[in-house]
């Protein structure tokens, strides 16, 4: 018997003859009935613990109790005074209301007593590491799918976190997202509670979500199963793309597998953080069950639902051999007619089902975007291109509302919107589940939206068949909702918008129309290696035969088709770094390229310039080409392996000489590789310049001494060794302390997510990395920024 269950069975089953509290209860002692005492998620916990299903034992901090802070700290009457006649769609005006309430809900303590007994039933639970989670009264109700719009927190030890977690709980009862949704549904603010259930941590190996219906297309006989590596958190906000299993009900047999690699996952380390750790080798795209563990879970999802007698959406874990269930809600998007009883069976795999509209186009009708089916209908109106939940007050009625995804912050302007698309997610992410319940058409995961269609542009979204097409298209009324399929392309999950933004490093000008459409804020590295080698001739091999204006030609044009394609996102060009063994192998660089011993540390970057200002200043003239005559204001440049201040001071001389000077619209960045510019940063912020970029490959090569390309020794070559990691630390710190923009350009953030870990907490600007890993990337950073938010909030 596990340790669980035996806290579960035995040392809990003498309180369900115990008078409840009010102020706190055990899970044990509650079931569904609870709703106003405990909140949804609590009467959930309660009632399947009763029900001797696999639950992690806990209590219940009740709604009671957070009466009784409000009314002790009389913020009953503040709330009702600030809440008084709210308008739900003046968002500024929300936003600025929510504040204040959440700031007078953490700035009062608990009542002793309270605070005495939660301490103490955490005491009696064992102590150790507990999920303290929010239980709203409406919350997880058959009418409403509007779970997460309060706070969660993982891995919560000791009284005095336990005790501001639970606070912090209460507080987000009064997000914005929270007060609209209350609003609209014309419920009383003070008469929706929130309970805090905190519960024994599982210390996940795998976890996810199990829907014990499908979501998308109502079939109520299968299981849907998404299972990650590591903790809940990443796999629930879409961090990283889980495994996709269905298995059918009735034979319980796995009907479709569809496994994703997973690079990362989210664990806590020895000294209890939650952590972002590369994912094992051997694991990394393994299936994360076996199909014995599949059919198990199915089984017990299939359990859940008998109890409840209605379809399930469980968030479930796996630890030491067994699955726990934390957490199960009513399915509420599903097409009426599909019920347990009536519901028709589907024979074959859910995947394979199709929908002739799905296949079809709308005749003469021109297809600007194509994503996955997510809500069916077909609305049009003009476009709105938002990008952040603060900017949902530009979308009015009957827009159509286009972003890179959507969270609960965003369900204001859904329910103005006609009709919605994302570029990004899938069947289960939040545009997806929220348009279904609001029945409005929505396209997502259409990778591209935001870049192709344009605010003010009038298009009609047909979410039956998962287009966006130009102009307005007449509705037919013979139309009639049909089964949608799951894209066979896969599972995509959502792209999450973040703080730090995410750039691309890109050298070839032929796939620069391709990039441009990932969900990237631009170009933080634009190599100029591959144009030069286009050209294949050496610079002074042109210069000799008089063919200099063709040289700046070819190299502003191939600078100027990325930078066209990127517009107005900027980018970042990286004057030439070429070695001398490379512009030895072009034509005609014999004759002015000498033989050097390490061409790795010689005649390169910066002193190259210096040394050679003709050739520079062709490579400046192509800079003025792009920005002057394409009126290409987004191209920046950064100055490669600079050694010295002086070198810098000389090579922007030399800019300025040529007609090329920092301006509100045109920035300098230099490159952060040799170890002398860690030592002398300060010196080069002085300087004046606008930003830096660590070239994390050079910089671990220079501090550890070890050549980069040597095979012997790629074992030894590693961006997380303590100096490095540390010199990469010290050098964002002092940029962002003088307001520098901070960035990093190397391989290592996509491919340790300690790196990106580290250095987002440092406060890095940017990271840029190559178009493969720039939506995996964008997922991780998202990840560890909500992880920093939720530790700088607990931790103080």
């Amino acid at each position: 018997m596990s340790s669980f269950t035996a806290l579960s069975k035995i040392g809990m089953i003498r309180l369900m003859f115990r008078e409840k509290s009010k102020l706190l209860v055990w899970f044990v002692e509650v079931g569904k009935e609870d709703i106003p005492l405990v909140g949804g998620k609590g009467a959930n916990l309660g009632e399947m613990t009763k029900a001797s299903l696999p639950v992690p034992p806990g209590f219940i901090v009740t709604a009671e109790a957070y009466y009784e802070f409000l009314r002790a700290n009389k913020l009953d009457v503040v709330i009702k005074k600030e809440l008084s006649n709210i308008d739900p769609e003046a968002s500024k005006k929300l936003s600025s209301i929510s504040e204040t309430l959440q700031k007078a809900i953490k700035s009062h303590p608990l009542p002793g007593k309270l605070a005495k007994q939660i301490e103490k039933s955490y005491d009696d639970m064992g102590k150790g590491p507990v999920a303290v989670r929010s239980s709203a009264t409406a919350e997880d109700l058959p009418q409403a799918s509007f779970a997460g719009q309060q706070a969660t927190f993982l891995n919560i030890e000791g009284h005095e976190k336990l005790i501001r977690a639970v606070r912090e709980c209460w507080a987000s009862l009064f997000e914005a997202r929270a007060i609209y949704y209350r609003a609209i549904n014309k419920f009383d603010h003070l008469k929706v509670g929130i309970a805090v259930p905190v519960q024994k941590m599982v210390q996940s190996e795998v976890s996810g979500i199990m829907f014990t219906a499908d979501p998308v297309t109502s079939d109520t006989n299968k299981i849907v199963i998404d299972a990650g590596m590591g903790l809940g958190e990443a796999i629930v906000s879409g961090s990283v793309t889980p495994d996709h299993y269905v298995v059918d009900k009735k034979t319980m047999e796995i009907v479709s597998k569809e496994v994703s690699k997973q690079s990362w996952q989210i664990i806590r380390n020895k000294a209890g953080a939650n952590v972002h750790v590369s994912s094992p080798k051997d694991k990394l795209e393994g299936q994360k069950l076996s199909d014995e563990q599949i059919v198990k879970l199915a089984t017990l999802g299939h359990k859940v639902e008998e109890h409840y007698r209605a379809p399930q959406d469980m968030e479930w874990a796996f630890e030491g051999g067994s699955f726990y269930m934390v957490q199960s809600r009513p399915i509420t998007t599903l097409n009426k007619e599909a019920t347990l009883e009536g519901a028709t069976h589907v024979a074959e795999p859910v995947d394979l089902v199709k929908s002739k509209q799905k296949t079809e186009e709308i005749a003469g009708a021109e297809v600007l975007v194509t994503g996955a089916a997510a809500s069916v209908g077909r609305a049009s109106g003009p476009v709105k291109v938002i990008h952040k939940p603060s900017e949902i007050d530009q979308v009015l009625e009957g827009d159509v509302l286009v972003t890179e995804m959507t969270s609960p912050d965003y369900v204001p302007a859904m329910r103005r919107a006609a009709g919605i698309v994302t570029d990004t997610g899938g069947s289960t992410s939040h545009a997806a589940i929220v348009s279904r319940e609001l029945g409005i058409p929505c396209v997502v995961g259409t990778g591209t939206a935001t870049h192709v269609l344009k605010t003010g542009q009038v298009v009609t979204v047909d979410g039956r068949s998962g287009k966006v097409y130009k102009g307005k298209i007449a509705i037919e009324k013979s139309e009639s909702p049909t089964l949608t399929a799951r894209p066979s392309g896969g599972y995509v999950t959502a792209v999450p918008v973040t703080a730090t933004k995410v750039y691309l490093n890109l050298a070839e000008p032929s796939k620069a129309d391709e990039y441009a459409q990932l969900p990237v804020d631009g170009v933080g590295l634009m190599r100029a290696e591959f144009i030069i080698a286009n050209i294949g001739e050496h610079p002074h091999a042109m210069m000799a035969s008089g063919r200099s204006k063709e040289y700046v030609q070819k190299l502003s044009e191939g600078i100027g088709t990325i930078a066209q394609a990127f517009n107005p996102r900027p980018v970042v060009y990286r004057f030439t770094d070429f070695k001398t063994n490379e512009y030895k192998s072009l034509k005609g660089g014999e004759k002015y390229e000498e033989q050097e011993n390490n061409p790795m540390i010689g005649y390169r970057g910066a002193s190259r310039y210096i040394l050679d200002p003709e050739e520079f200043a062709l490579e400046i003239e192509a800079i003025k080409a792009v920005r002057d005559g394409m009126d290409l204001k987004n191209l920046h440049v950064m100055i490669p392996f600079v050694r010295r201040v002086d070198e810098f001071t000389r090579v922007r001389d030399l800019m300025h000489k040529n007609g090329l000077k920092q301006g509100p619209d045109f920035k300098l960045w230099i490159m952060v590789e040799v170890p002398s510019t860690i030592f002398e940063i300060q010196k080069y912020i002085d300087e004046g310049i606008d930003g830096i970029s660590i070239g994390s490959n050079d910089l671990t090569q220079l501090i550890l001494g070890i050549d980069r390309d040597s095979s012997k020794l790629a074992n030894e070559f590693d961006e997380r060794y303590p100096a490095v990691m540390g010199a990469m630390i010290h050098v964002i710190k002092q940029c962002r302390k003088a307001g520098v923009t901070a960035s990093i350009c190397g391989q290592a953030p996509s491919v340790y997510p300690e790196v990106t870990e580290a250095l987002v907490k440092a406060g890095t600007t940017s990271v840029s990395v190559a178009p493969d890993v720039a939506i995996s990337t964008r997922k991780l950073i998202a990840s560890v920024e909500k992880k920093l938010i939720l530790s700088h909030v607990i931790d103080g």
